[in-house]
């Protein structure tokens, strides 16, 4: 028996160049809210529906140590998927289009709940963002 259960992804956190550039991204494309600001660490704390963002702003105290920013050449994580609902193409085509993102093909990809609709497109810092609708019947 283990000794313990995993429930849920918590947290991601994300180290960027501009924090106040990504916080727009985070928030006012892809609907995050503020959660938290942790000043002495240069951590800002976003709500993604019941987990968190975090950005770590690569100039100050935590993002320092993590060294040279993430880029395309050089990215934080692969992606990482957050699953949004409804999943509607043309609206969410839309509506990324109107803030100056450029999102990829939708496909059916399989995640936690199954396969279903996704696509993929790049945060302000070059780190890949899927959303994912709910499983296809």
């Amino acid at each position: 028996m283990a000794a313990f259960r995993l429930l849920a992804l918590d947290h991601v956190a994300l180290r960027v160049s501009d924090l106040e550039r990504a916080r727009a991204f985070y928030c006012d494309v892809l609907g995050c809210s503020f959660e938290k600001w942790q000043e002495n660490l240069g951590l800002l704390q976003l709500r993604a529906g019941a987990a968190l963002i975090d950005l770590v702003g690569v100039d100050g105290p935590l993002g320092r140590a993590g060294g040279a920013a993430a880029g395309r050449e050089g990215r934080n994580v692969d992606h990482f998927c957050l699953r949004i609902a409804p999943f509607d193409a043309a609206a969410l085509g839309a509506h990324l289009a109107a803030h100056g993102v450029t999102a990829g093909e939708v496909v059916q990809r399989y995640g936690a709940e199954g396969t279903g609709p996704s696509l993929y497109l790049s945060d302000p810092d070059g780190n890949t963002v899927e959303l994912k609708g709910p499983p296809t019947p």
